[in-house]
């Protein structure tokens, strides 16, 4: 498979999951840094590693959902699956530098 096909279809992800909200945090779940990696392979199934703020965060059950139906919508995919982690766990320091700016950390 074109690696330039892979490319274009990893930005499309990221552009997807910068469109989904931590419902508590008014920052997209990317530049919060709860993604992990995001994996394509040749047949174009994706699965992502991703983690929550917390394990007893209110959307547990829904927001991998979201991620996982939204990256299905792309065109290219095939499959999607999302993958939840807390090793490591999620802390301030993953956040992008927009984040921290957005939410009044910098």
């Amino acid at each position: 498979m074109d690696e330039k096909i892979k490319e274009d279809l990893g930005e499309k992800i990221v552009e997807i999951i910068k469109t989904i909200y931590d419902p508590e945090i008014p920052v997209d779940i990317y530049e919060l840094g709860l993604i992990y990696d995001v994996f394509v392979n040749e047949n174009m199934d994706v699965k992502i590693l991703m983690t929550l703020t917390s394990p007893n965060c209110p959307v547990a059950e829904t927001l991998p959902m979201e991620v996982e139906e939204k990256i299905r919508s792309i065109e290219e995919v095939k499959s999607a699956e999302v993958e939840i982690t807390f090793d490591p766990s999620w802390s301030q320091d993953m956040m992008s530098e927009e984040a921290k700016l957005e939410l009044g950390f910098l």
